[in-house]
């Protein structure tokens, strides 16, 4: 195990998916890249936990941001917890917050807590399980935000896209909390369709952050879903988005009913294949 004033040791980790590796950022003295299977899955900077490294990760952080009073502290739920990149900043941002991560593989788990010092994270239980099941053991009207950045490689289990799970973290918020979705998809977007119609069926109130290139099918790429029971801070979010460096657009409930038109929701059990990159490209 090392020890917190160790610096991490880059190189390769088994893990239960395979294989990890953790990689030093040379541009920042504490930034560490963090690989599973080839696939970047998360980048953390363990000497500023605000920094955000991935456009995607930036936009969820941009939406964290929006959510409640201030700097008040948030309960927040995360399904798919690799680095840990969002609840450290949620940790540092919203000082006294209670977070849950449900990670299902354990020896990924270790990884981080031995070499990128989760134990410093306050407020923050990983639990060794399967997300799905975490959040039916979880009492009506307990938490802010659901979070669902899980991934096997670049792709998402089908069984957490599904209107059943949305069902569940819809159950589990408040009524002003909020259920973000990072979602992988390209060409046509028929996965993403599908899964913005579900979190549409299970909220009344529902929102996209993409990036252009992305949404025009131009690329394979991230894509920032939410759904609430009350209405998402569009406005602003949509003045952030634009300003970024990689310029995203926002959707409103509106505008992604027209953009869904057609699709329907994802339901459990259904064969539904999650979307793949094309060969040594991820985002």
């Amino acid at each position: 195990m090392r020890r917190t004033s160790e610096r991490p040791a880059e190189g390769r980790y088994p893990i239960s998916q395979g294989e990890a590796e953790l990689l030093h950022d040379p541009d920042r003295e504490q930034g560490w890249m963090l690989s599973i299977g080839g696939v970047p899955q998360s980048y953390v900077d363990l000497g500023d936990p605000t920094h955000l490294e991935f456009e995607y990760m930036r936009r969820l952080g941009d939406v964290v941001d929006q959510l409640g009073v201030g700097d008040e502290p948030l309960d927040v739920v995360h399904v798919g917890g690799a680095g840990c990149t969002l609840a450290r900043y949620v940790a540092v941002t919203r000082p006294g917050s209670r977070q849950v991560v449900y990670e299902l593989d354990a020896r990924l788990v270790q990884l981080v807590r031995d070499q990128l010092d989760l134990k410093s994270v306050r407020g923050l239980k990983v639990k060794i399980g399967d997300g799905g099941a975490g959040l039916e053991s979880l009492p009506d009207d307990a938490d802010d935000l659901v979070v669902l950045d899980a991934f096997t490689g670049a792709v998402m289990p089908v069984e957490l896209a599904s209107l059943e799970f949305a069902r569940q973290a819809a159950r589990i918020l408040r009524p002003d909390g909020a259920f973000l979705v990072n979602v992988a998809d390209s060409g046509r977007m028929q996965f993403a369709r599908r899964l913005a119609a579900t979190l549409a069926e299970a909220f009344p109130h529902t929102m996209l952050l993409g990036e252009a290139g992305v949404l025009r099918g131009r690329r394979f790429g991230n894509l920032i879903l939410a759904g609430s029971a009350e209405p998402l801070p569009v406005a602003e979010l949509t003045r952030r988005s634009a300003g970024g460096i990689a310029p995203a657009r926002c959707m409103d409930t509106g505008e992604l009913a027209r953009w869904t038109s057609g699709y329907a929701p994802i339901q459990a059990g259904e064969a539904v294949l999650a979307p793949e990159p094309p060969p040594a490209i991820f985002t």
